[in-house]
């Protein structure tokens, strides 16, 4: 039901929106994974440079490689499009592509094993490389009793079929808001359950930290928690393996940051880290990035 706040316009979008998703996912599933896969490449390959989405990515891409000549920009463009297209199309997929043994492989499982049994906490923290579903999935299927934060869609028809989906493969989700949203937070970390946040997007209000020599905010949470908790930060990162739906997941060295006492200063050095460990990860596979998204402020895409 519409409400003030939601007009009946809205609601009426929103519903339009979510059959087209609901058609989109069905026709989806007629087919073998790879072939979906290859047709999000080929749709998002032909469509997404005619977007206003290709100017953002086009300005992320030389604030990160300015030596970059424009045949080389234009090459990593349309490589991000074709990643992109690939993660989107294999979303109503997601449960055969984890069900699939073959399609994921996880480099450090072990060390996620070791986590979950000992029942102590940590913070896992990741970007949106290539498909980053895989990372929940290999969390879920290690046994790990984790909370995994996420941004709730704007359109909440949408929102439920998109966390009904995920928990096809068993990821519960949480999305965080304000102050609440860190309180449950900390008392998950103090139940003993370890939380996972995805850390390399805009956060207005966050800590002003370089990435690509360019100071970004970044979200404060994963140190805070970290130093509060006296817990480590383990990073995690996905690759796209292929051909097709296949991946890789790595699980990084742990992250102890040193609390000496000035806790703001503890935190930024803590992001600072994590910015790096981002740059170091998109560096070594910049197709697999979501370019697309305003990382940096705003002023520095309305000078480009």
């Amino acid at each position: 039901m519409a409400t003030p706040k939601h007009s009946y316009v809205s609601v009426f979008i929103w519903m339009l929106e979510a059959a087209l998703f609901d058609g989109a996912c069905a026709l989806a599933r007629l087919f073998p994974v790879d072939s979906v896969s290859d047709c999000g490449a080929w749709i998002f390959r032909l469509l997404g440079p005619r977007t206003r989405a290709n100017r953002v990515a086009e300005t992320n891409l030389r604030i990160a490689f300015p030596q970059a000549s424009d045949a080389e920009l234009k090459v990593l463009l349309k490589a991000q499009w074709t990643e992109l297209g690939r993660s989107l199309a294999e979303f109503p997929l997601l449960h055969r592509i984890v069900a699939d043994t073959q399609r994921l492989e996880v480099e450090g499982e072990t060390m996620l094993r070791e986590i979950a049994a000992s029942g102590k906490p940590v913070v896992f923290i990741s970007g949106h490389f290539s498909n980053f579903e895989m990372m929940a999935a290999a969390m879920m299927r290690a046994g790990l009793n984790c909370q995994i934060t996420y941004r709730a869609m704007n359109n909440p028809y949408v929102d439920e079929r998109v966390r009904r989906n995920r928990a096809s493969y068993g990821v519960r989700l949480f999305a965080p808001k304000g102050l609440a949203g860190a309180r449950e937070l900390m008392r998950a970390i103090g139940r003993g359950e370890s939380i996972a946040l995805l850390n390399d997007q805009k956060f207005n209000g966050g800590v002003a930290a370089p990435i690509f020599g360019v100071m970004a905010h970044t979200a404060p949470g994963p140190s805070s928690y970290a130093l509060r908790f006296g817990i480590p930060i383990v990073p995690l990162s996905v690759q796209r393996t292929g051909p097709g739906a296949r991946f890789k997941v790595i699980v990084h060295e742990p992250m102890h940051l040193e609390d000496t006492g000035d806790r703001e200063a503890d935190i930024e050095t803590g992001v600072r880290r994590i910015n790096a460990f981002m740059e170091e990860r998109i560096l070594a596979r910049p197709a697999e990035w979501f370019w697309v998204h305003r990382r940096w402020p705003n002023e520095v895409y309305r000078r480009r």
